[in-house]
């Protein structure tokens, strides 16, 4: 808790005002990470290797955009930072932590941005919602990839029109979901989706009780890779159950 805390500390004024609330979301995802190395490192290792086959082939590598840059553990930033001339680190919150690492190893070429990749206040004023539309004013941008966010983006965005009854239209995380998608598929470059599209919750006998599907019914593209993603072990949520989240990625 104490380490939590100081993380916590360190990041709240390297953070944008708008984008504080969302410390703490980072900062118990970092806290689980750690617990979870060894549970995750598959799927950490799975998603390296796609991004890696998907900008294998460039003719160019000048920029590369990656959104939801979160705590770059499934994401091959040392290969990116010496293929590209510029990575572009896009969340809401980039951690201390994370800005500590990227300095140490020297990576100049690496630039964070905080920004909500929702689309959710586009919608809420009466736009129609392009979450992706400022990637247009990248300039020479050679790939894209959403790391492990899309379902995320629903997650967020359910909880925020579950608090607001009655204001937002009744098929906004549908719409949103498939906003990100269609953002990603409209980019004239190179772009790579890796997301978790279900979850398992599944007992200590193999029996599932629960699934879900986490992109509400929204179609992702053809997945060249799929895997799982054992986010809770037995001992992590409960002694009893453990939580798997299928994965995929497409490019």
């Amino acid at each position: 808790m104490i380490t939590e805390a100081l993380l916590y500390a360190a990041t709240l004024p390297l953070t944008g005002k708008p984008y504080r609330k969302f410390i703490r979301y980072s900062v118990n995802l970092w806290s689980r990470a750690g617990r979870c190395g060894a549970d995750w490192a598959e799927h950490e290792t799975m998603s390296s290797n796609a991004i890696r086959a998907a900008t294998a082939d460039l003719r160019q590598k000048r920029t590369a955009v990656v959104l939801g840059s979160g705590l770059l553990r499934d994401v091959p930033i040392k290969e990116l930072a010496r293929d590209f001339d510029t990575v572009v680190l896009v969340d809401l919150v980039h951690l201390a932590s994370v800005r500590l690492w990227l300095a140490v190893k020297g990576y100049r070429n690496v630039r964070l941005i905080e920004r909500d990749l929702s689309g959710y206040d586009d919608l809420a004023a009466g736009r129609e919602p392009e979450p992706l539309g400022f990637l247009r004013s990248v300039p020479y941008l050679d790939f894209v990839v959403s790391a492990n966010l899309l379902s995320q983006i629903g997650r967020g965005v359910k909880r925020r029109f579950e608090a607001e009854p009655g204001r937002m239209p009744a098929d906004t995380v549908e719409r949103l979901i498939a906003a990100h998608l269609a953002g990603l598929s409209e980019i004239p470059c190179r772009h790579c989706l890796v997301t978790d599209i279900a979850y398992d919750v599944i007992d200590r006998n193999g029996k599932t009780h629960e699934e879900a599907d986490l992109l509400h019914s929204v179609s992702p593209p053809p997945a060249k890779a799929a895997w799982t993603w054992p986010v809770a072990p037995l001992g992590e949520e409960s002694r009893d159950y453990r939580i798997e989240h299928k994965v995929i990625a497409a490019w």
